[in-house]
């Protein structure tokens, strides 16, 4: 499959209409655009059916190999104990621009916990985020273009193991909002394993109708390996997941309603995998925790007792540092 990161995108000009085919993208609203929606101008583009087929081939042959099953529900049973997930947060800065705050950084992680533990109207997927450290790093190129230094950004700044996340923003731009790696590609690139989101549509930013943290809580879901609910349109396997129903195009602003495929099931419009206004987004499935938890035995879990003696945290690889609140400044201006 392909090795880009995966971007949440929008809709640029008044009128676009989303395409079924464009990179995962979500964007900042304007008065002219009422939509995330997939772009054309995203050159890593959607992935095809055969790039899933072969994701969901390699997610049950590695489960197999690991644990003597490749039935997901057998991974229903660890939802009894709370994956706890140490996130590395990494502020991308030009001078004052860009610079969060702890408050700032700290509400992004009550919008994860709350959106993945199921307090705004879904499913508790039994996945929590704690914040395990938070920098600045005031680099001017970096932060207008992550795109195009990520794989320096990434070497430079990331931490931890493949059960630790690192959240990056930056000024990720007006088309894409942000953009993600999947599991399966951290076997070939560890240093590029991460999240990048703009720092515009964390909670109580200045990307109208995409302010509500909403943004990295649809990121971090491709990290856990899911994927679009409207991944394939109305042709199987989909996204992979039996209680997303198949939908033929993404969610555009906020609609109430919308069945656009002839298998059972409404559209679901408001699943954080699909594309719309943050206000119209509030839940994940069942079936989506139960595809984060096998996919994180498969690709994220510690490998060895070693291994899961250094995580210290259960569920992570990552002990993390004291101090969380404060941010620590690294680099210079540029």
């Amino acid at each position: 499959m392909s090795d880009g990161p995966r971007a949440r995108a929008r809709t640029v000009r008044a009128g676009e209409t989303a395409a079924a085919a464009g990179k995962d993208g979500c964007g900042q609203g304007t008065a002219g655009a009422a939509a995330r929606a997939a772009h054309p101008r995203d050159h890593d583009g959607d992935l095809s059916r055969g790039q899933v087929v072969a994701m969901l081939g390699d997610l049950h042959r590695t489960l197999r190999e690991r644990y003597g099953t490749s039935d997901e529900r057998r991974f229903d049973s660890a939802r009894r104990r709370t994956l706890v997930i140490p996130v590395r947060f990494h502020a991308l800065a030009a001078g004052r621009t860009g610079r969060l705050s702890a408050a700032s950084v700290r509400g992004q992680i009550a919008t994860l916990n709350a959106a993945y533990g199921g307090r705004t109207g879904g499913a508790d997927t039994g996945v929590r985020f704690r914040l395990a450290g938070y920098d600045v790093t005031n680099n001017a190129a970096w932060f207008r273009h992550p795109r195009k230094y990520e794989s320096r950004l990434k070497h430079r700044l990331r931490r931890g193991g493949r059960g630790t996340l690192n959240l990056y923003t930056a000024a990720v731009g007006s088309d894409v909002l942000g953009f993600s790696t999947f599991p399966q590609w951290y076997r070939k690139s560890p240093r590029k394993d991460g999240v990048v989101v703009d720092y515009r549509s964390l909670p109580h930013g200045t990307y109208r109708r995409f302010n509500r943290g909403y943004t990295a809580v649809h990121e971090i879901g491709h990290w856990l390996g899911l994927l679009h609910t409207f991944q394939g349109g109305c042709t199987p396997p989909g996204d992979g997941v039996s209680d997303t129903p198949y939908e033929a195009t993404p969610a555009q602003g906020c609609p109430h309603y919308k069945d656009s495929c002839p298998q059972r099931g409404d559209d679901p419009v408001h699943n954080f995998m699909n594309y719309g206004f943050d206000s119209c987004m509030r839940d994940f499935t069942r079936g989506q925790g139960r595809r984060i938890r096998a996919v994180w035995a498969a690709y994220r879990a510690p490998r060895n007792a070693r291994e899961a003696g250094r995580a210290g945290v259960r569920g992570s690889v990552d002990r993390g540092t004291g101090g969380a609140g404060a941010a620590r400044s690294v680099g210079g201006a540029r």
